[in-house]
């Protein structure tokens, strides 16, 4: 019987995430995020960490999550004093 270790991350996925996207000048695509979080933890995070992440970072306002294809989304900071309006908010 193998078991395997695995490591504790000391920076959570959400606090790595903005700082990865500010590093790349506020704007990121998905794709190069989940690169750029395997080469941090070694692993890579499922579509569900990554997802759920993204959208406590984007309700809590630090980042936007917009839809370029289907399948690609960019990522970008929100700068201090910018704010996104929800559809219908004028």
């Amino acid at each position: 019987m193998v078991i395997k270790m695995t490591q504790w991350n000391a920076i959570p996925l959400a606090n790595l995430i903005v700082s990865i996207v500010r590093k790349r000048h506020g704007v990121i695509l998905d794709d190069e995020l989940i690169r750029a979080i395997k080469k941090e933890f070694g692993t890579e995070p499922s579509e569900a960490e990554l997802n759920s992440a993204l959208l406590q970072l984007e309700i809590n306002g630090l980042i936007h999550v917009g839809q370029i294809t289907k399948t690609k989304r960019r990522i970008e900071a929100i700068a201090e004093g910018t704010e996104f309006l929800a559809v219908d908010e004028d």
